[in-house]
């Protein structure tokens, strides 16, 4: 089943209409009872954007304006409510989102397939210090994640859960592949070090695009032209 273009794609735009679903906010309150309940760590916040996207959504008859507070000399606020057709979306929205796998494009992954350009002690050396940033990390988010226990149920952690779970899946990886990095195990990596000292291309680098492996070595042999 192809997933709809939706008039909105910014993740944030659904944050803000399923916290609607509760009740009338105002933009300030959105923000601060998504970041109270850790969703920041989950969708990019922040006060500029969110106004903007707000906006947005009224201009697509997702939310309206519920009410407009004044109070003494202090500036008027302006509260937004969710409209069915809003409801509506955001229900569509977030079942397509669960169900229907996404190609996200992490930078990591960029990164890592064109990891050849650079020496493996190199490589070896930065992936550790990857490695280091993830456990503390990891060790960050799991105490974080037992105080949100104490004042939420695990319902509406679920997303904190998952991302210690990649997070943690990343750094075994990680582990692995070092370690065939370095005990020279890794398919491949005999030449690529001999590329990288050298700067030949080894013969089983060369007959590589019939196996869709020229993406690499273009920017190998790009590297090595500049260098």
């Amino acid at each position: 089943m192809a997933t709809k273009r939706r008039k909105l794609g910014n993740p944030l735009a659904l944050a803000v209409m399923v916290l609607l679903m509760e009740k009338s906010m105002h933009p300030y309150e959105i923000a601060r009872t998504l970041r109270r309940r850790g969703k920041d760590s989950s969708t990019k916040i922040n006060y500029g954007s969110l106004y903007t996207v707000v906006q947005n959504l009224e201009k697509h008859g997702f939310v309206e304006v519920a009410e407009v507070q004044r109070q003494g000399n202090r500036p008027e606020r302006t509260l937004y409510g969710i409209t069915d057709a809003g409801r509506e979306e955001a229900v569509e929205w977030l079942s397509d989102l669960l169900a229907e796998p996404a190609r996200e494009y992490p930078i990591f992954e960029t990164a890592l397939s064109l990891i050849g350009i650079i020496h493996p002690d190199e490589a070896v050396r930065l992936l550790e210090e990857r490695l280091a940033s993830l456990e503390v990390q990891i060790a960050g988010t799991r105490g974080g994640l037992a105080k949100l226990y104490e004042t939420l149920p695990r319902l509406f952690l679920v997303e904190t859960e998952y991302q210690v779970h990649q997070l943690e899946a990343q750094a075994a990886w990680l582990r692995s592949f070092l370690a065939e990095v370095k005990d020279g195990s890794l398919d491949g990596v005999a030449a690529w070090r001999t590329f990288r000292e050298t700067g030949e291309v080894p013969p089983e680098f060369q007959d590589m695009e019939g196996a869709g492996g020229t993406e690499g070595m273009d920017g190998m042999e790009e590297d090595r032209t500049d260098s």
